[in-house]
């Protein structure tokens, strides 16, 4: 059982270090949308390819609010939302397997 437990650990681990990771993304590409950026950098270019799927689909559900874009909020809440709620319960049940003296003594 200790080897299910670590492996949810180690699951919510990774979960969490790659949402917080695209959290950043996410931050990055809403500050260069302030300015005019060049399309060609390869910088750009990625943070293009890597949001604009999500924040196009967040945006088709939203309604118009006149130029201003709350997308990348919405998807930052979502990502605070699974990282408080899911990744910290997938975490919380390993411990607790862990715990529970499922393991080797």
């Amino acid at each position: 059982m200790f080897v299910v437990a670590n492996f949810l650990i180690a699951v919510s681990r990774v979960a969490d270090i790659l949402l917080t990771i695209y959290m950043y993304v996410i931050i990055g590409r809403a500050i260069i949308s302030w300015v005019n950026p060049d399309p060609y950098n390869p910088i750009v270019r990625f943070l293009y390819r890597a949001t604009e799927p999500l924040l196009y689909r967040v945006r088709r559900v939203l309604p118009d609010m006149g130029g201003l874009d709350l997308s990348p909020l919405v998807i930052l809440l979502g990502i605070f939302f699974l990282q408080k709620f899911a990744i910290t319960s997938i975490y919380e049940l390993g411990f607790r397997l862990k715990m529970s003296g499922g393991g080797m003594p």
